[in-house]
């Protein structure tokens, strides 16, 4: 099996949209959490929301690439861009059929929505533009990028609910591990708009605390009343460890083990056991001895079950024996959705780079089983070195990713 190395990242989230300035927020603590007016006048239950940071399309895709892509997918593109240059890999690198291309993401909203609405209004499908079709197609973003990183490898979008990000890193590492790619480029996107969040309001899923919407999500805290969401683009660049080393790549870091689980159960209620069996296949595959996980970034999203399932699933593989740190980076960044996981490996990334450990925000009374647990309560001036990153979506889909920082 080979070994498979990180060695690039990119990032457009709530928090900024290039590494320095998500770096710099994370490790401040800022919660980019907001009150949007649209959904105030629209009457959503929770106007709760986050949006992009500092993102022009503009500044990355002439006007005839972005006739074909979503917005997310534009979002994608540049941080797949800056991850490739973070790994000091030109376009042309990439160009063959020993790089893929795989991401996570679950919809894509606007554009069946747009085109609808164009033929009730006109009576007719001419009126339909040429991209819509494609902007329709939840594979999107993978579409779009290989098309314009030139890339004949792996193509394909991996739709596994809050979970997608997650599983396309562990797919993608999967890929390297059994030589079927040399290289790949991976993560989530997830679009940000109120048409694609308002069946999950009607659900009642959200925080309502809108007086102080920069502590309404509130993972692992006995008082916690919903998620926040939120979206962006995630990107990472896998290869395989030796080609890194050949070419004197700075290996940012290793994926050491994908584990992954379905419940089998409720459709939207998580089940006691489907993470936990995610996380030990993760530690199995890894091979490393419990002791040496000190940080867990957990996928907890400040709903009352699901953030409750995740803490006994933690203290059930670790125990008394050994507390690993724990925080939810949620607080902070609201629920990303699609993207979630592949975001988690980057923020982990850029607090190893930085030498720093994220507190989990906005906890502050724990509940019967997150008290057993070691939640940060506060900021680390020490960075993680063996982390697992869990997330978990509806349907019962599991992922962990068992991560070694640095070289």
């Amino acid at each position: 099996m080979n070994r498979v190395a990180i060695t690039g990242i990119g990032i457009v989230s709530c928090l900024g949209s290039d590494r320095q300035t998500v770096a710099q927020r994370l490790y401040e603590g800022r919660s980019a959490v907001r009150v949007d007016p649209e959904r105030v006048a629209l009457g959503f239950r929770s106007p709760l929301m986050t949006q992009v940071a500092g993102f022009e399309p503009s500044r990355y895709l002439n006007r005839k690439a972005r006739k074909t892509m979503t917005d997310f997918a534009m979002q994608a593109y540049a941080a797949a861009r800056d991850a490739l240059e973070d790994a000091a890999l030109a376009v042309e690198d990439v160009g063959n059929d020993r790089t893929g291309l795989v991401f996570g993401c679950d919809s894509s909203c606007l554009a069946a929505i747009e085109q609808a609405a164009l033929v009730k209004q006109h009576k007719t499908t001419s009126v339909i533009g040429s991209g819509h079709v494609f902007c329709s197609m939840t594979s999107n973003t993978t579409m779009n990028l290989s098309t314009l990183f030139k890339t004949r490898g792996a193509c394909w979008t991996i739709s596994a609910a809050c979970s997608s990000g997650g599983h396309a890193i562990g797919q993608a590492a999967d890929l390297i591990r059994l030589g079927r790619q040399g290289r790949v480029i991976c993560g989530g996107a997830q679009e940000v708009n109120w048409e694609s969040m308002c069946s999950f309001d009607a659900l009642d899923a959200f925080s309502v605390r809108t007086e102080t919407p920069e502590t309404a999500c509130r993972p692992f805290d006995v008082n916690r009343d919903g998620l926040v969401p939120s979206g962006g683009a995630a990107a990472l660049v896998l290869e395989r460890y030796d080609l890194a080393e050949q070419r004197a790549a700075v290996v940012l870091g290793e994926v050491l083990g994908y584990g992954f689980s379905s419940d089998g159960a409720n459709i939207s209620a998580p089940s006691e056991d489907g993470l936990l069996r995610a996380m030990q296949g993760a530690v199995r595959e890894a091979d490393v001895p419990l002791e040496a996980v000190d940080y867990v970034c957990a996928h907890a999203t400040g709903t009352p079950v699901g953030d409750d399932v995740e803490a006994q699933g933690i203290y059930r593989l670790f125990g008394d024996r050994h507390a690993p740190a724990v925080a939810s980076l949620k607080g902070m960044v609201g629920h990303e959705l699609w993207m979630a996981g592949a975001a988690q490996v980057v923020y982990c990334l850029l607090m190893a780079r930085h030498g720093f450990t994220a507190a989990s925000a906005n906890f502050e009374v724990p509940d019967e089983n997150s008290k057993k647990l070691r939640i940060l309560t506060e900021r680390q001036e020490s960075p993680p070195r063996m982390v697992l990153c869990n997330s978990a979506g509806f349907g019962g889909t599991n992922c962990c990713l068992a991560l070694r920082m640095g070289q």
